[in-house]
């Protein structure tokens, strides 16, 4: 239950700074917090992830239904949940989730994390616990495929011990 709070918590949360972000900064330009390093910036983005393929709204809706659809039937099909698994998925679905209702409603996603220093593109919180979630679930495969190759190179030892050394969360049964 405490991953569908994340999972809540990551929605509402976007939710939130979105909100604030469109009463506090459009028309406003940009805001700086540290200048030249961290501003608040307005941008109503219509595309993914760095503005691309602009207008293509019902395209964008159809494959985060797919994927939103795919990480749930991971989840609940995934034999070995381990605690990054739960993790990543928790906040990419709270995530996509979040820009899906603004895609769905507004036809943009509103950004305005804008850090400077690295002249990265401006983007929210939604962006940061997908791409978060996203390493994680890389991590959960990652440590299974090492820790199963593992196993095949020993001698004796089965799935099951290999299994049992990632890292599962002690609150489940």
């Amino acid at each position: 239950m405490s991953y569908m709070m994340l999972c809540i918590g990551v929605l509402i949360l976007d939710i939130i700074t979105k909100l604030w972000a469109e009463l506090a900064l459009k028309g406003a330009g940009s805001f700086a917090v540290i200048e030249g390093f961290f501003h608040f910036t307005y941008v109503e983005n219509r595309g993914i992830a760095f503005g691309m393929f602009s207008n293509a709204r019902i395209w964008f809706i159809l494959v985060s239904i797919v994927v939103l659809i795919a990480l749930v039937v991971l989840f609940c099909k995934s034999k070995n949940r381990t605690v990054w698994l739960k993790l990543g998925t928790s906040l990419v679905i709270g995530g996509a989730v979040g820009n899906l209702i603004e895609r769905m409603s507004k036809g943009y996603v509103v950004d305005f994390l804008d850090f400077r220093f690295i002249n990265f593109p401006v983007f929210n919180i939604a962006d940061i616990a997908v791409c978060a979630g996203a390493v994680m679930i890389m991590l959960h495969f990652f440590a299974a495929e090492r820790l199963l190759k593992r196993e095949e190179t020993a001698s004796g030892a089965d799935v099951q011990d290999v299994e049992e050394e990632l890292p599962h969360d002690e609150n489940e049964g």
